[in-house]
């Protein structure tokens, strides 16, 4: 392993002494990185960074502000690791120094959407919290959106982008508008200092990245998101950027169910072939389809490849005193994840990081990841838009219009978020809209529709970008056409998938229930093979022939409702920018 390297104190003129230090910190992260994580540099790493921020405090360079907003729901657990991670990383790089024992540069905006008192009351403590320890959180609450809003009257112009509620039934109304409304909170900052930043990011997420070692899986702060951020918005004439997260798949359960089955199917092949004492065949960590969407079942429409082969399971379980688990403790093991696919989590295909120069991997993007963006103020004129429809793929839709009208001003780079899409000790997630969970029984219905007709707007989003939208404002019947025509495409796509994703169910409850198998022969294992039929009704109900999630997104009368509202939110789009843009105008100081 390298040597520790260390970065050199600016001891000549101001410029050539920073140009060292930061010439001996990309030196010191090419150590770091080669061959995959050396982690004894990583502290060196990191105090060679703060040894920089000291070097630049000192000599008053301009550096950008950032506003960190985060809309949680319910979900103060989750909310805390994504703080701690915040903090964590603002003392392990020292981006912009601290005054007054804050730190200089970043602060929080804390959107709160939760409806249940007792995550209200956590989330504001939270605020108080972190604050106490340096780092500003503004708690951004119902009340303090309610009066934003009030202040912006007649609120109604504002309905096709926050929506229209009731005031006693304010909360949950989703990322997408709770995320714009915070955006008219970050653009009464903006007024004030013009060099602020807005990092958006969720609140399972935290600042670290996912690495695969040969001593296992690592989640460590290696990477110094905020620098490179600044870096990029002074150096490239960027408007807005896009991150990406690694971890989790950032796509519902609703679009990983067909890969899952092959691995899971091929996880039960290996077990039938093995014998429950010996040791389980351990395999390395896979990282094939990091950059592939491994995870999605309809990876070919985003211009992927679908994974040809099943992905092995990595079995984490201590051998109970032997050197390696078993094949019935891995057995186990397995079924005690497979209720956490539901809530997001892919037991078998995860996302690592891959090292690569921030700066140098910008590349145009298509794609917003709505947990990991940033922009500057002049992009404020852009909002999430269509967010009262609630649907999924809300960011890639938004990608394509931004792709449209910025063109190279949209970038994406390699500054991934850790996404946790569980907490450890339930394997659920605190709080997920659209998933609900009665007695076992896990539905997907809600989320699926959302889906499935997000999967529609999204492409055809891509069409009508192609036609010259938004600059070109399309006929309601052209639109109405489209829509109906993806609605077409998108169902046959579908069927097809359901189709396969119930031949694979049938192979994998075939293999499940032989009754010969040593995993039916052991009362240990009762649980297991509990957890599997378990699994296997949630996928019956939720993909087989009688599902009624399958019976939503093919009845003519919900997909003419659907239509109808999609239509109208793309048709008063232009609208909705008009008044979004009186209110910005009416924060302006």
């Amino acid at each position: 392993m390298p040597s520790p390297l260390t970065c050199p104190a600016a001891d000549a003129g101001p410029d050539a002494g920073i140009e060292r230090q930061r010439a001996a910190i990309a030196e010191l992260e090419r150590a770091l990185w080669a061959g995959g994580l050396n982690e004894a540099l990583l502290a060196p790493c990191q105090a060679a960074y703060r040894q920089l921020e000291a070097s630049l405090v000192e000599r008053h360079e301009e550096r950008h502000g950032f506003v960190v907003v985060i809309p949680v729901a319910d979900n103060p657990r989750q909310t805390r690791a994504c703080l701690d991670s915040l903090l964590e990383l603002c003392r392990a790089f020292g981006y912009g120094g601290m005054a007054d024992g804050r730190y200089r540069k970043v602060r929080v905006l804390l959107a709160d959407d939760s409806r249940d008192a007792a995550a209200m009351a956590a989330h504001r403590a939270l605020a108080g919290d972190f604050t106490g320890q340096g780092l500003a959180v503004e708690y951004f609450g119902l009340e303090e959106q309610l009066a934003l809003l009030d202040s912006l009257e007649p609120a109604a112009d504002l309905a096709g982008i926050v929506g229209v509620h009731a005031r006693e039934a304010f909360a949950h109304k989703g990322q997408a508008m709770t995320r714009n409304i915070a955006y008219l909170r970050f653009a009464g900052m903006a007024a004030r200092d013009p060099r602020l930043l807005c990092l958006t990011v969720d609140g399972d997420q935290v600042f670290k990245v996912k690495v695969a070692t040969p001593a296992g899986a690592r989640e460590v702060c290696a990477v110094n998101f905020l620098y490179h951020l600044d870096e990029i918005f002074r150096r490239a004439d960027v408007r807005v950027l896009t991150g990406k997260v690694v971890g989790d798949p950032p796509v519902s359960p609703a679009v990983m169910a067909g890969n899952f089955l092959d691995d899971v199917i091929g996880f039960l092949s290996e077990m039938a072939r093995a014998e429950p004492g010996r040791p389980y065949r351990q395999p390395v960590l896979d990282t094939r389809g990091s950059g592939d969407a491994a995870y999605h079942d309809m990876a070919d429409l985003f211009g992927f490849r679908n994974a040809a082969d099943a992905y092995r399971f990595h079995c984490d379980v201590p051998g109970d005193g032997r050197a390696s688990p078993s094949n019935a403790d891995c057995f186990a093991a397995f079924s005690r994840r497979l209720h956490s696919f539901f809530h997001g989590e892919h037991p078998t295909r995860v996302t690592w990081y891959s090292h690569s120069d921030a700066l140098a991997s910008l590349q145009p993007a298509r794609t917003v990841y709505t947990g990991n963006y940033v922009f500057r103020p002049e992009a404020l004129d852009w909002f999430i838009p269509f967010a009262p429809l609630r649907l999924r793929m809300s960011g890639p839709t938004m990608g394509r219009m931004l792709r449209a009208e910025m063109g190279g001003g949209f970038v994406a780079a390699n500054l991934p978020m850790l996404h946790r899409r569980t907490v450890a000790d339930t394997g659920a997630s605190e709080f997920r809209p659209d998933i609900l969970v009665r007695q076992g029984e896990i539905d997907l219905c809600g989320e699926f529709e959302r889906q499935f007709h997000g999967d529609v707007m999204l492409f055809a989003m891509e069409r009508l970008t192609e036609r010259g939208f938004p600059g070109r404002a399309p006929e309601e019947a052209e639109i109405d056409a489209i829509l109906a025509a993806m609605q077409v495409e998108m169902g046959e796509k579908y069927r097809a998938w359901h189709r396969a994703i119930r031949d694979k169910l049938a192979v994998m409850e075939g293999l499940l229930g032989e009754p010969a198998r040593w995993w039916n022969k052991a009362d240990e294992l009762a649980e297991a093979r509990e957890n599997f039929r378990a699994f296997a009704a949630n996928l019956e109900h939720n993909f087989g022939p009688g599902s009624p999630c399958l019976a939503n997104i093919a009845s003519a009368s919900r997909r003419a409702d659907w239509r109808a509202r999609q239509r109208a939110a793309i048709a008063g789009f232009r609208r909705d920018r008009e008044a979004w843009r009186r209110a910005l105008a009416a924060l302006a100081p």
